[in-house]
């Protein structure tokens, strides 16, 4: 598994409402990609797709590791391979911090129950909260949790890492300690796509940025060329109006 993702003509509907309007995209091996656009453009519905959350029309294709994205034995392989983080800490309330992080690799991957706990505490203190192994999510602020959630997802040693905009649920002063995190991963290898508000984050932290807007990828390139130099009219009011609000 390398963490490459090609999307040829994705397409998606709910009901009437054309979310995806035909995406074609590639996703390299360890490259960062940061997802912009404003509300309702696609983005989540995207990354969505990627692991098969969201369902897609019959004529899209996608690829992880050459491995389609289909209902079967191999969209269990992708899912294995592909780890996501909510907005939503989707942490369970029932399982303590280190256990949270050590059910997946114990249930999917048949971890020994040492190596889970093991690898549990290295996460924890990779993400910085080993302190809080013991504790149930409710007694974590929200930063906490996406912290957990974070570990969590990477508790099965993915090779891609989706991102569904992991600090829009949090507090302004909580949000730097979850970015933070994220750059140290963007510097792992691990293929990385980011639905993000934080334009900084994109700015700093991505290989490319992608902007989106009704269903469709209007324009994509280096972090810089899109911030500083938008080709479309529809990428520069969009910055226009975060950059300067």
């Amino acid at each position: 598994m390398s963490g490459y993702v090609s999307i040829r003509n994705l397409r998606k509907s709910f009901g009437t409402f054309e979310a995806l309007r035909g995406i074609d995209l590639d996703i390299g091996r360890g490259e960062v990609v940061c997802v912009i656009g404003p509300s309702g453009s696609g983005k989540s519905t995207l990354i969505r797709c990627i692991n098969r959350l969201e369902p897609f029309s019959d004529e899209s294709e996608i690829r992880v590791d050459d491995i389609p994205v289909i209902p079967g034995r191999s969209l269990a392989k992708v899912r294995a391979e592909v780890g996501m983080v909510f907005q939503a800490f989707n942490l369970f309330p029932h399982l303590t911090v280190r256990e949270n992080v050590m059910l997946a690799p114990r249930r999917v991957r048949g971890t020994s129950r040492a190596d889970a706990y093991r690898q549990a505490e290295m996460l924890l203190a990779r993400v910085g909260i080993r302190e809080q192994a013991d504790k149930y999510p409710s007694g974590l602020s929200g930063g906490q949790q996406q912290r957990v959630a974070i570990a969590r997802a990477l508790a099965m040693e993915p090779q891609v890492m989706l991102f569904d905009e992991p600090t829009s649920a949090l507090d302004p002063e909580m949000v730097g300690e979850v970015l933070d995190v994220m750059k140290d991963l963007a510097g792992t290898g691990v293929t990385m796509i980011v639905v993000t508000h934080e334009m900084g984050f994109a700015r700093q932290v991505a290989d490319r940025v992608i902007f989106m807007d009704s269903g469709e990828v209007i324009e994509a390139g280096p972090p810089d060329e899109i911030f500083a130099n938008p080709k479309e009219a529809r990428t520069q009011n969009f910055l226009k109006a975060v950059l300067h609000h």
